[in-house]
Formats: structure tokens, sequence, C-alpha cells
């Protein structure tokens, strides 16, 4: 999942630092380096020298792992290969990791989903109405249940099954999807398969899970009758990058609902549904727009 650049409009990829038609352009810069002073008047005056105007700029120092974090939005008349040149040269100097970002080009998301579609609908409906700066390019499933639901936004569905002994195999299918669609992000929308160490080490950083709990609490299954059965007060849910370790990855966004004893495990299913939603369509947009740090086993998140 390398960072690409394609024209508005085509669905197609094209090289990294394709010139953009227009005289100005808006950019995300997103990095991360040690914690020092001048980072910032090093960043701003880079492209203040190059005619560029900040609209936007979010910046953290980490007293703890002692890295600065830092997300800058800015308008610029040079093309994203100008700007990267010009970045990379820098990088040394601050000993900097970044992402360089066309605000015109909309991430591509592979959705994974069994056979809860609350979330996935969710995701269709705020991608065609404009709430999410996303292209879902396709979604697959281990069930054919949701096919008339992904078809009916225009979108390809893709049915892989999958089984102990072909779990390898499917998953390669979900990497050959990966690849055809040249998605940057895989979102799993109450997709209810572990995926294997292989493949979270091959799409580290671009999966987004959401767990159907508040997270470390009730794992498993039937989290919300174990909510009940513990009369709480709160329930939630848990967007997270996927790693290896289940359901450890580190946190995106989380969101609560406030319950009480009338309400019944099924009344909680329904409320924590609705809280999935929210969760995950947040961190999705957060993630699209760049606005999504990692530091180590924890996120750094610049909201607006």
């Amino acid at each position: 999942m390398n960072e690409r650049v394609r024209r508005p409009g085509t669905g197609s990829g094209t090289p990294e630092g394709g010139e953009r038609m227009s005289s100005a352009a808006q950019y995300v810069l997103t990095l991360s380096c040690p914690d020092r002073p001048g980072v910032v008047a090093a960043v701003s005056g880079l492209l203040a020298a190059r005619g560029c105007n900040i609209t936007e700029s979010q910046q953290f120092g980490d007293p703890v792992s002692e890295r600065f974090f830092m997300r800058v939005q800015f308008v610029s008349p040079l093309s994203h290969a100008d700007l990267r040149t010009a970045f990379t040269a820098l990088a040394p100097e601050l000993g900097m990791e970044f992402r360089l970002r066309d605000l015109a080009v909309k991430p591509r998301v592979l959705v994974l989903v069994s056979k809860f579609g609350h979330c996935l609908n969710d995701l269709l409906y705020r991608t065609r109405s404009g709430l999410l700066d996303i292209e879902i390019v396709g979604v697959a499933s281990n069930h054919p249940d949701l096919r008339p639901l992904t078809q009916s936004y225009g979108i390809d569905y893709h049915h892989l099954p999958v089984t102990p002994e072909t779990k390898s195999r499917q998953e390669a299918e979900i990497l050959s999807l990966v690849d055809h669609y040249q998605a940057d992000l895989v979102v799993l929308a109450r997709y209810m398969q572990v995926l294997s160490e292989d493949l979270c080490v091959k799409l580290a950083g671009n999966v987004i899970n959401i767990h159907h709990s508040f997270l470390p609490s009730f794992k498993g299954a039937k989290p919300y009758h174990q909510a009940h059965s513990r009369g709480v007060k709160l329930i939630g849910a848990t967007a997270h990058y996927v790693t290896a370790d289940l359901d450890e990855g580190p946190i995106i966004e989380q969101e609560v609902a406030r319950v009480n004893h009338t309400h019944s495990a099924e009344d909680l299913a329904a409320i924590g549904r609705d809280v999935e939603c929210q969760a995950l369509a947040r961190a999705v947009r957060w993630h699209a727009e760049q606005r999504v740090l990692l530091d180590g086993h924890r996120t750094i998140v610049f909201p607006r």
C-alpha cells in the first residue's frame, strides 16, 4: 500500500508525483521526528519559500517517546513530485518520516464484511452523500448476504468463502483484491474473521477494525450479553488498527452510550450497532484525512 498520486476522476493509479492540471492544489503533510527545537520553523520555512500557504497546522510533542508529530494542510502551486523532493531533502536533517497527500485524490478503500451489514451500510451512505471523502472500490465477504446492498451502490462484491483449511488461499485472494483495486485502506466492517499474522504484517497501518465493545472489556463472543449480565451502565465500540495481536492494535476512536437496567441484551446490541457505526466512520474519516499518526502502540489524532 504505497503512497500514490492519481488525477481526480480517473479511478486508476498514476506514478507517484504525477502532475496536477490546476495551478494550485491542497496538500496534507504529516510527519514524525525526534522532538527538538526548530522543526516547525524548518517545515513552515520550506513551504513559505516555495510560495505555499498554510491553512491548518497541528502539532504535539510526546514527552514519553520524545517524538514530535505534526500535520500541516496547505495550498501550493507546486506539483506533488516537487514537494516530495523538497521534503525528502529536509528529512535527514530532522530525522523525519513523512507522508504527503494531494487532497484531490480520494483514498481507495476495500471493505471486508461478514453478515452484519450496519457498518457497511453506514459507510456506503456516508460516502455517497459526501460525508466521507473516500472511494469504496470494492466489498469482499466470507458470506453472500450483503451482495444486494453493495451492488445497489454500483460497487463490486466478492464472495470469498473461508474455512480453516482454505484460510491462506482466501487471504491471498484478499491481497489480490487490494492490488487489483490499488486500495489504500482496508476496513473490517464487522468482518468476523481473524486476520493471519502474515496478512497483518503485509497491510500494517492500513487496516482498521471496529470492535463491538469498549476495549479492553468484554472481548470474545456476545459482548453485549456479557455486558448485560454484568449490569453495565456504559457500552461502547472501539475502532483500531489491526495488528497480529488480536484486538490489541493502536486505538483510533471510541464511542460510548449510556444504558440502564431497563435495557435488554437485544436493546444493548441495537444501541451498540449505532455506536459502532459512529466510531468506525470517524476513524475512517480521520485516517483518510491523514489525521492519525502512530506513536508506538498509541495514536496521535489531530481531529478537526
